[in-house]
């Protein structure tokens, strides 16, 4: 591998590594918020990004669990899907890429972006029905992340790991023969 990759690669790796440092910073902060807002919730309007659902507490306590819950598992599913690219980058080896760890771990990759596509579909519809039921939650849509693309981003990185699967058949084949 040329000088130019190699340094690429590795800033790559460190870029995942911001991200993913990021991203458990952000789903921990959540996570405290939503235990503040059940126990303490005048300490809210202080915390990470001052998300306070204190009126949709009092008016449905479920609707605000439900809505916290999702936000919180979309933000896990992020930063998990960052954990499995670090651990993808950690191992990768970039003269022989075709090894069933990789493939497995793109398809792992796969199935976390979809997951984070489907859940965040299901926040916003769940979001878009509460708002027809009157309730305030506008604070909410910067946390859906854009679902479509996720969902179409998960079966991209599928077909990746179906062309890995297929690229593992091939050079053990390849082995066997020389």
């Amino acid at each position: 591998m040329s000088k130019t990759n190699q340094f690429v690669f590795q800033g790559l790796h460190i870029v995942a590594w911001i991200i993913f440092v990021g991203l458990c910073i952000e789903a921990g902060a959540l996570l405290v918020n939503f235990v503040f807002a059940l126990f303490k919730p005048e300490i809210v309007s202080r915390l990470y990004e001052k998300l306070n659902l204190n009126q949709l507490y009092q008016a449905n306590v479920w609707a605000f669990t439900g809505m916290y819950s999702l936000i919180i598992t979309i933000s896990a599913l992020k930063a998990y899907l960052f954990y499995i690219v670090i651990k993808l980058m950690n191992k990768l080896d970039l003269t022989r890429p075709f090894n069933a760890f990789v493939s497995e771990q793109i398809t792992q990759l796969s199935y976390y972006t979809l997951s984070i596509g489907l859940v965040g579909y299901i926040a916003r519809e769940s979001a878009r029905n509460l708002e027809h039921h009157d309730y305030d939650i506008d604070q909410l849509s910067k946390f859906w992340p854009d679902s479509q693309a996720y969902i179409l981003m998960g079966g991209v990185i599928y077909l990746i790991a179906l062309i890995f699967q297929k690229g593992i058949e091939l050079q053990t084949e390849n082995d066997l023969t020389v």
